[in-house]
């Protein structure tokens, strides 16, 4: 797993792909994949903080946070655009963020409410996506030049196990 920062150092352009369109409204907004008790998926939308730092999200009392605390594996994909249908991807394990200092620096950047009960959330990343499909969309229904889709990925290495000593 890697921070944000580690990511955006290892692959500045693609973390700038991935920014943009989490943030392509302003204040991030994306879905938000979570695993269930039972195993299953579940799908939320969040607003999640991108800083030099990390990926946070704010996750107040809900099925997402319990699923979140249990089992921090998560998928964040970004919101369309309304002009084509390019995406985001992020994939990793949430961890609730500890730290007062980064609670109490993101809850007044952000105009976090103390009167709600909020968790933040620290969103490690495993891999990243970023898929454009150019102006036609990934289905296009006119009858316009196809433009194949352009993928880019990470992926954070794993470490490598001990050499086994004899």
């Amino acid at each position: 797993m890697a921070s944000w920062s580690d990511f955006a150092t290892a692959e500045p352009t693609l973390a700038a792909g991935v920014r943009a369109l989490l943030q392509q409204y302003g204040p991030g907004l994306a879905y938000l994949a979570t695993v269930r008790a039972d195993g299953g998926p579940r799908v939320h939308p969040v607003s999640p903080v991108i800083t030099d730092e990390g990926v946070y999200c704010f996750i107040v009392d809900s099925p997402k946070r319990r699923d979140l605390e249990r089992d921090g594996r998560y998928a964040l994909h970004s919101y369309p655009p309304e002009e084509n249908d390019d995406e985001a991807i992020l994939t990793g394990r949430a961890t609730p963020v500890r730290d007062p200092r980064v609670i109490a620096d993101l809850a007044l950047s952000l105009h976090a409410s103390r009167e709600v009960d909020w968790r933040l959330f620290e969103l490690s990343i495993e891999s990243a996506v970023l898929r454009t499909h150019g102006p036609a969309g990934a289905l296009p229904l006119a009858v316009l030049p196809k433009v194949a889709p352009l993928n880019r990925s990470w992926h954070a290495e794993l470490p490598r196990p001990l050499a086994a000593v004899s």
